[in-house]
């Protein structure tokens, strides 16, 4: 496959995820009564990746998140020629949906960015109103087990055809535990979009929400491949 045709489907992936997820954070979350809540945000961002994963996995590895990129490529899972043109499509992606996303909710009726548009933050932008320490520990923490779930997943030795499931279902419980601390990213594009749109706070503190994912992915790629996959070909 092309790396044009990879970077469309990454492109389009992550608009998906982010309009997806950070849309049902916007639009149905708070609906008085009828309101999904956080676990339906959970679960609207699992079933993002999970349906991504199935229509374009083959096409592109559905990455989505430049986390996972470069954890696929401590992994020896990816291309380092590729990484570049796939992080700036996830961004481009996340930052078209975020946009879009924009001009359908700024079509309600005292709709404000100041309500913080599914941006991440810390602090006094947590949801519960986290420190810093605790956000950076979080997204690092929630990360690498994000991308533990990813490389055993697709691992050759796993049964085939469930990883996608594996994956949207870890990204739900990641998501569950990890809202309340930073509205969760463990994925800078999806921060990126939103923050953009937020400025001022969001964009001071996406620092955070680039750093913390992407040591986190780093991490868990180079202990997945050298505690488990070296072992097994060394056994």
């Amino acid at each position: 496959m092309a790396l044009k045709h990879k970077c469309l489907a990454e492109f389009l992936g992550t608009f998906w995820l982010t309009f997806g997820g950070c849309g049902s954070a916007v639009l149905a979350a708070g609906v008085a009564d009828v309101g999904i809540g956080w676990l339906g945000v959970s679960l609207a961002f699992g079933l993002t990746v999970l349906t991504m994963a199935y229509a374009i996995g083959h096409i592109s590895g559905c990455h989505l998140n430049p986390a996972v990129s470069v954890g696929l490529l401590l992994g020896k899972r990816f291309s380092a020629a590729e990484l570049v043109p796939y992080i700036v499509a996830q961004v481009l992606g996340a930052i078209a949906a975020a946009g879009c996303l924009y001009v359908i909710a700024s079509g309600a009726e005292g709709f404000s960015l100041q309500d913080g548009f599914a941006a991440n933050g810390y602090g006094e932008h947590s949801p519960g109103k986290y420190s810093l320490v605790a956000g950076l520990v979080g997204e690092v923490v929630l990360t690498f087990f994000f991308l533990m779930i990813i490389m055993g997943a697709t691992d050759k030795r796993a049964p085939a055809g469930f990883a996608p499931l594996a994956i949207g279902l870890g990204l739900t419980l990641i998501h569950l535990i990890g809202i309340p601390i930073t509205n969760l990213s463990v994925n800078p594009a999806r921060s990126t979009g939103p923050a953009i749109f937020v400025g001022g706070w969001a964009l001071a503190q996406l620092w955070l929400f680039w750093v913390a994912p992407i040591v986190g992915a780093a991490l868990a790629g180079f202990v997945y491949n050298n505690l488990f996959e070296t072992q097994e070909k060394g056994s």
